[in-house]
């Protein structure tokens, strides 16, 4: 019997007390067909047509400072692991990882640290910059520093909130409508059916626009270090 309404998403399944919840990851590895591996396929190309997409536009958006040293690939690589975890999410009995602080946070902190590290010990007067928008007046310019110091600082976290707040609301919607199907009428069985499938569409898209929002937002951060 379900307690808890959030209980549905604890990583309780263990095997001599390893958390097996986790191991979903590699599911989708197991699911791949090995043609799809050595033989260039529709897929394959219309996945390559994709990235180099996505590479264009972080390209764009990072500046000129680091396109030569293939930063573009740690966050095309972000856009692929989170995307691969979302729609792995989607099948049933499948553990969604990217619905937990755990793993969202794993991605959104060392990116940031590292963006903020490298632009305090290579670019420190920029940096100071940034704490003051251009235009600012005097009198407001302490308040600023601290607002914008703030803003700084919990990017990490709104960044892996956003996230988790996203995957787990529509499964959540959804495993309240499941729920309710045992308690109503046998005719009205086809629209819960019909909701139940818009909702799994709707899904679908949240899976690729929230790693989406996600890669393009720590591509931003990164390039105001520039």
């Amino acid at each position: 019997m379900m307690t808890n309404l959030f209980s549905v998403f604890d990583p309780s399944s263990n095997m001599m007390n390893l958390s097996m919840n986790w191991m979903s990851i590699f599911i989708g590895l197991i699911l791949i067909p090995m043609s799809l591996w050595f033989i260039p396929s529709r897929s394959i190309f219309m996945w390559n047509f994709i990235l180099n997409k996505l590479h264009q536009e972080f390209k764009l958006l990072i500046g000129t400072l680091m396109i030569n040293k293939g930063s573009t690939l740690i966050f095309i690589s972000i856009f692929s692991i989170i995307l691969y975890n979302n729609f792995m999410g989607l099948f049933p009995y499948v553990f969604t990882n990217t619905s937990h602080l755990v793993m969202t946070l794993t991605l959104a902190l060392p990116l940031w640290l590292s963006c903020m590290l490298f632009g305090w010990i290579n670019n420190t007067k920029h940096m100071f910059m940034h704490l003051v928008p251009q235009g600012t007046p005097n009198l407001l310019m302490p308040f600023m520093v601290c607002i914008e110091t703030i803003s700084n600082l919990i990017r990490p976290s709104t960044l892996a909130i956003r996230l988790t707040a996203n995957m787990i609301a529509g499964h959540l919607l959804m495993t309240l409508l499941g729920n309710t199907g045992n308690n109503m009428m046998f005719s009205l069985l086809p629209v819960l059916l019909l909701i139940q499938i818009l909702l799994i569409t709707l899904e679908f898209a949240v899976a690729i626009i929230q790693s989406y929002v996600f890669s393009v937002l720590s591509t931003l951060y990164s390039s105001e270090v520039n």
